[in-house]
């Protein structure tokens, strides 16, 4: 890690102009910072998840070999929490408007 060594020569001689573009440049670079970030852990999440699925797939290698045919019990679980898609959104009734008219009489649930 680098030390914090802000440039104090400018920021004691610059204008009220310059230092706010300063802090939006900086803050500009924080933002971008935080995207990177989220991206890594994003990958590094997905990685970790793959190697756990194959190191589980390793302890349980003869089991899953045995039951080819048929699916144990243990293995039908496994897959199946891992099968469920979400679902889409659902529309709902919406509650009706006093004067009893409304044109959308779904709403979507997010």
């Amino acid at each position: 890690m680098r030390p914090f060594d802000p440039p104090w020569q400018f920021l004691r001689t610059a204008s009220v102009s310059s230092l706010g573009h300063f802090e939006l440049s900086r803050l500009n670079h924080a933002a971008n910072l935080r995207k990177e970030i989220a991206t890594l852990l994003d990958e590094w999440l997905e990685e970790s998840v793959s190697a756990l699925l194959a190191r589980w797939l390793i302890d349980h290698h003869k089991l899953i070999r045995a039951a080819s045919d048929e699916r144990t019990p243990e293995i039908a679980s496994f897959s199946t929490q891992f099968s469920v898609a979400p679902s889409a959104p659902r529309a709902r009734p919406r509650k009706s408007s006093p004067d009893g008219g409304g044109k959308r009489p779904y709403a979507v649930v997010r």
